[in-house]
């Protein structure tokens, strides 16, 4: 403790002070979820896919989640299949470098993806949005100042319920979650609508044709007859021609022998 004139304590060497909990950096922490895959926190690798809520992840990474659902983090499950995901249609930064410095991390002083109109770096400083419908990705900022409903970079038309806000906040989470019901409510009854299309067109098409051979051997007051049946039947027609080509050439060999 010291007190013999050699030493002078401290006052958190007399005093137990509470400890302040470890502030985070929230800078490090959003360039993190912009750079890396949200299932296995590794640095994003091309192809790059989103989920309906906006959260980033390695496609290949995520496919073997997939397979292997244990693999499949709790925050993740809404993910079913890839028709849950969308490929994203990035815009590459020029002045990124993959680059490691001496230390051996990479140098995160530019992102390697930028916003297409404005050309604002994808680090996580600004908020970015991406079109469900496209998969294009731009700043939200541009989406604002450029009112359209047609895509910036490929001019395919959307809706606003295709306007997806990546890694956005819970208030943005609860939003996503609105808009991903109203996109599976949507793309079932279009599922619905086409099936139906179909058996329609089957059935338009079976009535013009006209009646059936069977229908029309049933009319004349004979059996009708299935294709599976038909095809039976030739088939064994085939094999007794085959039998007596058979038979015949054999008697022929006989008489030669004899």
């Amino acid at each position: 403790m010291g007190c013999d004139g050699g030493t002078i304590p401290r006052r958190d060497e007399l005093v137990r002070v509470k400890k302040k909990p470890e502030a985070k950096d929230k800078d490090a922490e959003l360039a993190f979820k912009w750079k890396c895959c949200a299932i296995t926190q590794e640095t994003l690798q091309e192809p790059i896919v989103m989920c309906h809520l906006g959260k980033l992840y390695s496609k290949m990474c995520l496919i073997e989640a997939l397979l292997d659902r244990s693999a499949l983090p709790e925050t993740c499950r809404h993910i079913k299949s890839l028709k849950d995901v969308k490929n994203l249609n990035l815009t590459k930064n020029p002045e990124y470098k993959n680059e490691r410095k001496k230390e051996g991390s990479l140098d995160s002083r530019a992102s390697p993806y930028i916003c297409p109109v404005l050309g604002l770096e994808m680090s996580g400083k600004f908020r970015f949005v991406a079109l469900w419908s496209c998969g294009c990705v731009f700043s939200e900022r541009a989406l604002k100042e450029v009112s359209t409903k047609t895509c910036h970079k490929c001019t395919k038309p959307f809706e606003e319920n295709d306007v997806v806000i990546l890694n956005g906040n819970e208030e943005d989470l609860e939003l996503m979650k609105t808009r991903m019901e109203i996109r599976r409510h949507k793309n079932k009854k279009n599922k619905e609508k086409k099936i139906k299309e179909e058996i329609g067109a089957t059935s338009t098409n079976g009535e013009a044709e006209g009646p059936s051979n069977g229908e029309t051997s049933y009319k004349a007051g004979k059996r009708p007859t299935s294709d599976a049946g038909s095809s039976c039947a030739q088939e064994a027609k085939k094999l007794k021609s085959n039998a007596l080509k058979l038979d015949n050439s054999d008697m022929l060999k006989s008489m030669i022998v004899t």
